[in-house]
């Protein structure tokens, strides 16, 4: 297989994953976008470049390195004492006062560097006229619902300029709905004080990461997720993956909604690409994912933005929408503080279209025959038929396509229809297409009517 039937399979499966869970993706942004957009350095090289500037770090970083065995937060814990001298010393003049007040923590100074740093890469990059401009632009056009990052620089503040910044522990306190926010989970360059680097820093951060993984289990649970600018080896998928896969994939089942990309400068030249990847995450356990090799990432953002709408909402506005929307619920409605027409209520909680048309946003039309003929998702015909997942129900479809020649998703025919939206919409099935499924599962035979 050449590299381009890899991509076309891939942006297939991928357009299959939005098609049928209907909402928009999570990104988990690592180190490897801010590397790539704004030439940021990785954790070594930014401990390097911090041993640099400390006139008290005197040895070479490998003499930390052998030393701590490696353990990047222990070296930052060393050199977090240098800085602490230093400021109090010579270097204090690079320092607020506010810094030297008794209550504040003494990796305060090293943490004011680290952000020095990154905020003075990020203020250098004109997004508009980079290297990369074009594919910061497709990746402006995924309008994902969540960005989650490890990343403390405002690179991707910056990208998305309407999304809100929510950082440190405050990310246990979103409420899972909430659209439109970067959640930066070890810190923000700017909020010195949150960044995690140190052992002590880790130490905090593993303590609370359970709340933090609960909180995030929704979302890996119902949105497609795609993790970019990290290594298969990172220890931070690592670590979330291990406190969901016994909820989300049992038995090392594949989870079907998560995609590992993984940068490879040389994908091109490769003969064949695994689509599944095995990841060990302690204990014995391993976690089974997707994972798509690329080069640049302009065709994954391209796949990713086939169903975002051509019209968007301000995500500032669905932010204010939902916050209403969810006091409304939680607060008045249960209180019952005004005269509201409770049957009216239960026709929106019993009819997926009810709420839009209360609030005059959607149009009222025939379109209730055409669901009643296509009732179903993907989605819907893998827990009718018991497969887990819409993933084995394309991977069916398939197997139709390649000893039929028939793409039961390519057009609008007896099976299957394509109700669009802008640019986007979904596939609905019929009856017929669930007991042709049925068949093929079964391996009887039988007769195409498209």
């Amino acid at each position: 297989m050449d590299f381009t039937e890899y991509q076309e399979e891939i942006i297939e499966d991928v357009k299959s994953c939005l098609e049928n869970l209907q909402v928009q993706p999570i990104l988990f942004m690592g180190a490897g976008i801010s590397q790539r957009y704004i030439k940021a350095p990785d954790w070594e090289g930014l401990l390097k470049q911090l041993a640099e500037i400390c006139p008290l770090i005197k040895r070479p970083y490998g003499y930390y390195s052998q030393t701590k065995g490696d353990n990047k937060p222990l070296i930052a814990s060393d050199f977090c004492d240098f800085y602490a001298e230093w400021a109090w010393d010579d270097g204090k003049d690079r320092y607020p006062e506010t810094y030297f007040e008794g209550t504040t923590p003494k990796d305060i100074y090293i943490k004011h560097e680290i952000a020095s740093i990154l905020n003075e890469l990020s203020n250098s990059v004109d997004f508009s006229n980079m290297e990369y401009t074009e594919e910061v632009q497709k990746l402006r056009k995924v309008k994902p619902h969540a960005i989650i990052t490890t990343n403390y620089d405002d690179t991707l503040e910056k990208i998305f300029d309407n999304y809100q910044a929510i950082v440190g522990h405050n990310v246990v306190k979103v409420n899972y709905s909430s659209y439109g926010e970067i959640m930066k989970i070890h810190g923000s360059s700017h909020e010195v004080e949150s960044i995690v680097i140190t052992n002590e820093d880790y130490v905090d951060f593993y303590k609370r990461k359970k709340y933090i993984s609960a909180k995030l289990l929704t979302y890996f649970a119902e949105h497609p997720l795609f993790f970019f600018g990290y290594s298969i080896n990172d220890e931070n998928i690592k670590a979330i993956l291990s406190d969901i896969d016994e909820i989300i994939a049992p038995n090392n089942a594949l989870i079907p909604n998560i995609y590992l990309v993984s940068f490879s400068k040389d994908c091109e030249a490769t003969g064949s690409h695994q689509k599944e990847l095995l990841i060990g995450v302690g204990e014995n356990k391993s976690v089974r994912i997707k994972v798509i090799y690329a080069n640049n990432f302009g065709w994954i953002f391209d796949a990713l933005s086939s169903n975002t709408p051509e019209i968007s909402v301000n995500p500032k506005l669905v932010r204010a929408f939902l916050a209403r929307t969810y006091t409304f619920a939680s607060e008045s409605l249960v209180k019952q503080e005004l005269p509201y027409d409770f049957e009216m209520f239960r026709n929106i909680a019993e009819h997926d279209d009810a709420l839009a048309k209360m609030y005059g946003i959607a149009e009222l039309n025939n379109g209730q025959a055409l669901n009643a003929s296509f009732p179903y998702t993907m989605s819907d015909l893998a827990r009718i038929l018991d497969m887990g997942s819409w993933h084995y129900v394309n991977q069916e479809f398939e197997k139709l396509r390649k000893l039929t020649d028939f793409n039961i998703k390519a057009s609008d025919n007896n099976y299957h229809v394509f109700i669009k939206s802008g640019k986007s919409g979904v596939g609905k099935y019929s009856s017929e297409a669930l007991d042709l499924l049925r068949k093929l599962i079964n391996g009887e035979q039988f007769e195409l009517n498209p």
